[in-house]
């Protein structure tokens, strides 16, 4: 693999989550000396000479480079995953993934799809298009909670994208990813709170407080890498089996 190429992915996977400030800006600009800045680089704003790219592995997959800076947090990640005897997942590029998606074209992408299916009571839309739902009641398994603010919660994917990169998903189609991304047997409502302190760990190293639920989180978890065939490690495996063994 290119390491180059590594390094801007890796990066990418760390600033993802973050939009633009103005969607009319490109999200990457290399500039005239080559150097590939997204808008979390402090020389985005003053870059003005410069080639617009999609993503920062496009850029440098165009002969960019990244700020020194940039790619010591790769070195730094890469030295952490040899000590932890874990694998190192450089490649994923939460884009490649993509969500939330309108597969029936009425307006409703799959978070808004499901917060009208599991809502327990009906749900009110912001406009009278009926494309954004705010308000109806969820209970949230992770928690044990109920809520009747749909700001509050996140659509969680119980196998997390990254997590599914890492175990195998990187050799995956953009579509096979896409299905996956989408996979309503993968989702759950969540506090938003909950979601974002899992983020892309396995059960191994996160389990939702709820008690009563954890044991059917296991099972959900595991429904989930068997049925797209991924591939846990062995240290993985060895702390989920005996954690589905305690649930028996």
């Amino acid at each position: 693999m290119n390491k180059v190429i590594a390094y801007s992915l890796f990066f990418f996977a760390l600033t993802a989550c973050k939009e633009p400030e103005s969607a009319a800006l490109p999200v990457v600009k290399q500039s005239s000396s080559g150097i590939c800045h997204d808008s979390n680089s402090p020389f985005y704003e003053k870059t003005k000479n410069y080639k617009s790219f999609s993503s920062l592995s496009t850029c440098l997959e165009a002969g960019g480079r990244l700020p020194k800076s940039q790619t010591s947090q790769y070195d730094k990640a890469e030295k952490e995953a040899e000590e932890e005897n874990r694998s190192f997942v450089s490649l994923y590029d939460r884009n490649d993934w993509p969500h939330w998606v309108d597969e029936d074209k009425d307006c409703q992408n799959t978070r808004h799809e499901l917060l009208i299916q599991t809502s327990q009571i009906p749900v009110t839309f912001k406009s009278e298009k009926g494309c954004l739902v705010i308000r109806g009641s969820w209970y949230d398994p992770y928690s044990g909670e109920v809520t009747d603010n749909a700001t509050e919660l996140d659509l969680d994917h119980i196998v997390p994208l990254k997590f599914a990169h890492g175990h195998g998903g990187n050799f995956w189609s953009r579509e096979q990813r896409k299905a996956f991304a989408n996979d309503y047997d993968n989702l759950v409502l969540v506090k938003a709170s909950l979601n974002r302190q899992k983020g892309a760990k396995g059960p191994d190293e996160w389990l939702p407080p709820n008690h009563q639920y954890r044991c059917t989180y296991i099972g959900n978890f595991m429904t989930i890498i068997e049925k797209y065939k991924l591939h846990l490690v062995s240290s993985e495996s060895r702390v989920i089996d005996k954690m589905q063994a305690a649930c028996n």
